[in-house]
């Protein structure tokens, strides 16, 4: 079995491939000051709760934007299943030609679902990333990426706008089915909610202006893009499982396969 692993800055993903199947998939809090031993432990649970033995991962595969933890994460790997990761970075086979100023610059997390999303889906697309932040990866027809977009995240707006003022309170994320709306709550649910699918909307049209692409691909992936698809109908496909289902890509890429 394939252990995935992703690195994010809110959550740490995991997935459990048999062959090309997802049998399994978990999501922990990413804290920086938790050690390889907590670390362990809860994935040792992970697996057990899912009737997974730590005798059957035989491979793993790594992408983190937390540097801070990489070493952390790669002890775990090695001291309870004893498997050295395989980590998205510099001088990994990706099958995309990355045209930015600084490849190194941009994300694991970026790669692997421009990956994920050509393979599956083909080009010219963009996929959306509604994580921390909201990010917009560029990719043509023939597998290049050219750039993107880094917005806010979603919850990362209603946290600033709840801790920076006096009066405003916590709410769920859920459309009000209407902007102009009577009272606080739905106030704020329709900024935010409607603000950001307003945002996907004029960026992606920027983005097929800018290419000259009308026919590009808007494939989203993260927590919130399904519900941001409800209201976004620049939006073609969710995919939930994008990036794990890219980390696997890469990891069959590289020579290894469970």
């Amino acid at each position: 079995m394939l252990l995935v692993i992703d690195v994010g800055n809110t959550n740490i993903k995991y997935g459990v491939y048999a062959g090309d199947e997802l049998v399994a998939s978990f999501r922990v809090t990413s804290e920086k000051k938790k050690t390889a031993d907590e670390y362990g432990a809860i994935l040792l649970n992970l697996l057990s709760s899912s009737n997974i033995s730590v005798k059957d991962i035989h491979g793993v595969i790594l992408s983190s934007v937390i540097p801070a933890l990489n070493y952390t994460i790669c002890h775990m790997c090695e001291f309870f299943l004893g498997v050295k990761p395989l980590v998205v970075g510099p001088g990994i086979k990706t099958g995309l030609n990355i045209r930015v100023d600084n490849s190194r610059e941009v994300g694991a997390d970026r790669i692997v679902n421009s990956v994920a999303a050509f393979k599956k889906y083909g080009g010219p697309c963009v996929v959306i990333d509604f994580g921390t932040a909201t990010t917009f990866n560029v990719i043509t027809e023939k597998g290049a990426l050219i750039g993107g977009v880094i917005a806010p995240g979603i919850k990362g707006s209603l946290d600033s706008l709840v801790n920076g003022t006096a009066k405003l309170p916590d709410i769920e994320l859920e459309f009000p089915g209407k902007v102009v709306c009577t009272d606080t709550v739905t106030n704020m649910q329709a900024g935010l909610l409607y603000g950001f699918a307003g945002l996907v909307e004029r960026i992606v049209s920027m983005i097929k202006a800018e290419t000259g692409k009308s026919d590009t691909k808007v494939i989203a992936t993260g927590g919130l893009g399904e519900f941001i698809a409800k209201e976004a109908s620049c939006i073609d496909v969710v995919d939930r499982k994008l990036t794990l289902e890219g980390l696997k890509m890469l990891y069959d890429m590289n020579g290894k396969s469970e």
